[in-house]
This record gives structure tokens, sequence and C-alpha cells, in this order.
């Protein structure tokens, strides 16, 4: 296995870096390393494979050296080469200065990556939804495998990465609402809407097979996704597939290892989607078996059980997802390419999670996001949030498997709204404003803290609407878990009933929210994320990203950085106060940055409806050579990764960027009934014949040294 140890460290004139490895038959190598004269310092070496071979691991250090004489060397627990079977990886250390938390030590790795010597590794990619692929062959959606296409197309253009949305499933309703793919009905189960039909087996009825294929052209001749007619024809289809072949499937050695590897999970999630399609409704409230036991097990699972092969077809649909998907990750790094899944911050309240595990989740509440320049009313996304406490009795066992599932099928992960870890805007379900939400955990206030503040706060006035005016006309708003406990209401100071108060009312209240979402909870935030996402990130060797956008506590970028945790960098949601449009060559390194994000306008809709003075170009028309100019001062950046939605990256070619760029937009993050629809205008075949077009990336690729 070749390795690229890459560290940050500024060193004084006349010192240099020595890379120490303990291999482990107990000897020790010393490597002297290569810097870039800006405090980049890198090498490589290569350790063969039977060198792991022991149950000892492979740990290694760094020292700073003078003249030969160690002068400094890190503190705390030594790195720890991670083996898996990679040819190559790159190692991204950080010194370490002991602090009695090994946190800090965890380094960054990426498999598969092309080591070049680079003082820096730095990469590129493409995002995309999976349902968003188009190619000649795919059934009105893309599919799994489609997947490879784009593999393909990265590759030939020397991109290092494919970011997609979440994959889980998120069939409910049956309806196009299901088209959500941040509501789950299983953080472990795959959506059977991405399956490649024929690759499951081929079905010995002719005549059904010609109308099928009838309907596919059909459907894939479609500008968008036709979700509810594409998952009737699939389950139709996938019906009469597991007839067909389920009973021999479930006889082989392969099934057996998928089932007895994914047990935990599978056999709830089946009995589930059993009892959902049985009752009509995913409100499991009202089914004969409301109260998940392990009981109900036995009774759905045992085999001669005629509820059994029934219950079996939805294990049978989860093996072949898994089948295709675990193929393109193996086919995706076999190119170079690393596949990025995504983690939604919630699931679904009526999903098998929640279902089998509710004392996990807290389900009087739903999660949101507080209000922002996307959504002024804030966000109300109806899954319950965390119940922190229970999850943490067993060492956040449930989101460590999460994870673990995840790594079957990526090398990195991006954290839906990260700050979610260190607190959640939690809504009761009573309110039906995002506006009514409250940071979960915080430290609220007591009525006597708030008068000593300086504000006469009153409950009858000042928590409580008058009758006939807004939920949203308080000033603050009790804890829901401790008593005569305040929380202030976020941007309370735009209410009408602000403006009754007096100056001096006024300002102490300015001064108690200011402190309340800006200083009071920094430090109770950071506590609180440290002890959750130390544990689960290093449940896995996957990179980890996170979607560190919006209201952005102090204490967050700290915190990414000791878990080195990739921050999202995007120009049009700065991080500088008093920014208007971001600079990418300010972006730090462990980041990925992006033109757009797939709850935003895309590219060419930003630059000429809502683009503010931007330090990158001074026009405001979306030409093939503005936009041009924009990813290029992205892929300029030093952020470890560009990836760049399709639709941006099409944008730069005047013969393949679509006529509507209205068209392409993704989601939009304050309608609550959104339709996720979109598809590719072209199909990835074409992509991959537009040399010219190609051949442009992979100039800017090597022009920019990624």
């Amino acid at each position: 296995m070749d390795i690229h140890f890459q560290i940050e460290y500024k060193t004084q004139w006349g010192e240099k870096l020595y890379l120490y490895i303990n291999l482990n038959d107990g000897s020790q190598l010393c490597l002297e390393m290569d810097n870039d004269g800006m405090g980049n310092w890198f090498t490589d070496y290569r350790i063969e494979d039977d060198e792991f071979n022991t149950n000892r691991d492979i740990t290694y250090y760094y020292t700073v050296q003078v003249n030969g004489n160690i002068i400094r060397q890190e503190e705390g627990s030594l790195h720890t080469i991670p083996y898996k079977n990679f040819r190559r990886i790159v190692l991204i250390d950080r010194w370490h200065e002991y602090s009695g938390l090994d946190t800090i030590q965890r380094s960054i790795v990426l498999p598969y990556v092309k080591l070049n010597g680079r003082p820096r590794w730095r990469g590129a990619g493409t995002s995309v939804p999976v349902f968003s692929l188009r190619t000649e062959n795919s059934f009105g959606i893309g599919e799994f495998t489609d997947l490879k296409l784009l593999v393909d197309w990265a590759a030939a253009t020397g991109q290092s990465i494919i970011q997609i949305l979440p994959v889980n499933d998120t069939t409910m309703t049956r309806t196009w609402r299901d088209s959500y793919p941040y509501s789950a009905n299983s953080s472990f189960a795959l959506n059977p809407i991405y399956i490649n039909l024929e690759q499951v087996g081929e079905l010995s009825d002719k005549d059904f097979l010609q109308r099928i294929e009838k309907l596919r052209k059909e459907l894939n001749a479609l500008p968008v996704i036709d979700y509810e007619r594409v998952l009737a024809i699939k389950t139709e289809y996938l019906e009469r597939l597991y007839e067909e072949f389920g009973d021999r499937c479930a006889q082989s050695a392969g099934f057996r290892d998928f089932h007895r590897a994914n047990r935990s999970w599978l056999e709830p999630y089946a009995i589930y989607c059993y009892l959902r399609d049985q009752s009509g409704t995913v409100d499991f409230t009202t089914w004969k078996e409301p109260v998940f036991k392990q009981s109900i097990i036995k009774k759905y699972c045992m085999p001669g059980n005629p509820k059994c092969h029934e219950v079996r077809k939805y294990a049978f649909i989860q093996y072949h997802l898994h089948l295709q998907l675990a193929e393109v990750k193996r086919y995706a790094n076999s190119k170079g390419i690393l596949l990025k899944g995504d983690v939604p911050i919630g699931v679904n309240r009526y999903s098998t999670d929640v279902w089998v595990n509710p004392k996990l989740f807290n389900i009087d509440c739903q999660a949101g996001a507080p209000p922002d320049d996307f959504a002024v009313d804030g966000q109300k996304w109806g899954m319950p949030t965390y119940n922190w406490k229970n999850m943490s009795l067993d060492g956040y066992s449930w989101f460590k498997e999460r994870f673990k599932k995840m790594a079957d099928y990526f090398d990195a992960y991006r954290i839906d709204h990260l700050l979610g870890f260190f607190r959640i805007w939690e809504i009761p379900l009573k309110y039906s404003s995002g506006l009514m939400g409250t940071f979960n955990p915080s430290l609220p206030y007591s009525t006597f803290e708030l008068k000593k503040m300086g504000f006469p706060f009153d409950a009858s006035k000042h928590a409580v609407s008058k009758p006939g005016a807004p939920e949203t006309e308080v000033l603050f708003l009790e804890d829901t878990r401790i008593p005569d406990h305040w929380h202030p209401r976020v941007n309370g100071f735009n209410t009408k009933l602000f403006k009754t108060l007096s100056k001096d009312e006024q300002q102490a209240y300015y001064k108690i929210h200011n402190d309340f979402f800006y200083v009071r909870n920094n430090k109770f935030w950071s506590e609180s994320a440290m002890a959750k996402l130390s544990a689960l990130i290093e449940a896995t060797d996957m990179l980890v990203c996170g979607e560190d956008l919006g209201m952005i506590p102090v204490c967050v970028p700290e915190v990414m950085d000791l878990l080195r945790i990739l921050t999202l960098e995007v120009q049009r949601m700065p991080k500088q106060y008093g920014v208007s449009v971001a600079n990418p060559a300010t972006y730090p390194y462990l980041s990925v940055c992006t033109t757009s994000t797939h709850d935003m306008s895309v590219l060419r809709v930003w630059i000429e409806d809502e683009m503010k003075p931007n330090p990158v170009i001074s026009t405001n028309e979306a030409t093939t050579d503005a936009c041009s100019a924009i990813i290029t001062s992205h892929l300029a950046s030093p952020s470890m990764f560009a990836i760049f939605p399709i639709q941006d990256w099409l944008s730069i070619d005047n013969s393949l960027r679509a006529r509507n760029p209205e068209s392409e937009r993704i989601n939009v993050p304050a309608d609550p009934d959104n339709y996720w629809r979109y598809r590719m205008h072209i199909t990835l075949e074409k992509l991959i014949d537009s040399d010219k077009f190609n051949s442009e990336i992979k100039q800017m690729l090597y022009l920019s040294d990624r």
C-alpha cells in the first residue's frame, strides 16, 4: 500500500520535520519530509501488505529536528495507519499537542486518490442526486447502475469524487411526496426506486416485458420524473421478480450472508414494510402491532409461516439493491473515484427507526431550522428530534451502526445540518410556525435571571400571545422540559409586542437575545457536540464533511477542526461577518467548496437574479465565460475538494447547458410541498461523448493542480 503523509506545521529557520513509523515487527523507520516553503510537509512510503498481518498496529508520529537532533516531538497517543485493502491512501494529519483528548488525534483518510507528490492534495468532483441521472436505458429516474457511467465521465475528466443525496428508502405514501430524500422510513434500507430491474433477473413473461419496455421508454423521455408512475411500475415488476426468483435467492449463500450481517435492522424493516402495505398507512400507531417487540420477529419471520414469504420479499429487494450499490463503489474505487454519501439529520416520525426505538426520539416535537435568508419564517421538517440522553446510554450504538452501514457504499459522507449535533431547532407540535422553535440542548433563563438582566419579565405578558393575535406575538418561549425557564423567541424584536416596550426594556431584550444565541450556550454546545461526534465519526474510516451553513455558533469551527471535519464553503453564504459574497481564495484547506447546493438556485440563476457584488466577476450576465470564471476561482481555492453540481458544470458550455436554468433547481427549502423531480436534460452517454467539453474540464483541473 502506497501512503502519502501530509501535515501542516510552521517551523523556524533551520528546522525540519521527520516522520517516524513504528512497524509491527518492532522496527522503526525515520523519513525526512519535504515542504513547499509555506508550512506544508509531505512524504511518501510504501508498506507491504504482509507487514499488516499481525495484531499489532503500525503507528507513526512526527518530530522537529535541527542538525539531526530532535528538539520537539508530538505528545499524546500515536497516529495509527488504518489498514484496508487499498492500493493507496492519503493521511492528512495535524501536529499533536497532548490535551487529554484522543479525539484530536484523528487523521483524515483519503483512499484511492492519485498520488502526485503535491504538498497539499486537492481534488475536484461532481454532485448530483441519483434520481437526476439520465441514461439511454434508465427507467424514467436515475438508478444505482447509472452511477457507473457518471464514474466513467468523472474519471475521464480527471475528477476524484462524486457526491450524491441520501438514497435511503422513502416509501411512505406511494405518492410524489415520497420523492423527498431526507425523510426516510429507514436509516439503513436503500430505496427500491433506484434498483436496476434487469440485473435482478430476466422474467419469463415476454408479453409483460414488452409492455414494460414501452412504458420505460415513455417514462425515460419525460423532462422530469413522474415519481408515482415509476414507483408503481417498478413495484409491480419487483413483485413478479420475487415470485419467480425469490425462493431460489433465499437459499443462496450470498443472500444468507447478507441477511446474517444485516439482521438487526433488516428483519424489523421487512416487517414494517409488510404491515405498512397491509394496513395502507405508515402510521404504526394504528397497526395491529403499534408497539414493536422482539416477539414480532418470530411471529412474522418464522420459516413456514405464510406471512414469512411476503415479509422476505422486502429483504430480497434490499439484497439486490445492496449488490448493485456495493458494485458501484468497487467500480468507482477501481477508477480512482471516491463516492460521497449524505447522512440526513433526522428520520421520519413514522419510520422503522422510531417504531423500533421510540425512546431514542422526542416524538412530541419536530426538527427544523431557525429563520435565514432562504426561509424567513424558519423551517419545519416534520421529523422528531433525537433524545441524545437515551442515545448516550449505550454509546450511541444506533448512530454508529448507521454510519457503519454507510461505509459499505461510501468513502466519504456529508453530515446534513451538522449544527444539529451542537443544537437542533426544535418546534413543539402544537405550533404551526417555525419561529416558535428553541434550541435543544440549550441553557434557558430562569425568571430571576431575566429580571437580573434588566428585563421586567411577566409570563402572562411576554410569553403568551393575546387572543386573536398570531402565536408568534411573544418575546419568550417556555422550555419544554424545565418549568419556569425561558428562551428568547428568535428575532423577537420583529414583533409588534417588542415595539410596545420602553427603550430600556428593548435594550435589555436585545442584550438577552444576543447573549442567548451568540454567547451563553457556546461552551455547552461545544461539549455537547464533542460528546456525540467524536464517538460517531470514529465508527468508520470514512472522510467526514459537514454542512455547517446557517446560524453558526462560534464554537463550531473549533470543534470541526479538532475532529477533522471538512467545512462547506458556498460563495453566496459567506461565514465572515459583513461580507455579502465570499472570496474562494480565502477558504480553509479542510473544506469542500461549491457554487451551489441542492437547496439553492443553480449558478446561472444566482448570477443573473440573486448575486450581490462578486469579487470574482463584475457582470450579472450568466455567460459561459462568467460561469467558467466562478468555477475556475473555486478550483484555484485552497479547499481540499471543489465539488460542483452537474448543472453548474454544464453551464460553461453553450451546447450543453439547459435552455431554462430555472428548470434545474432541485429544492426550495421554504416550500414544504417541493416535488424532487429534477432530471438531467442530456444523457450520460452524450456527456461522455462531449469531447470538447470534457477536454476543457480536464484542462481546468490540470491548471488548478487538482
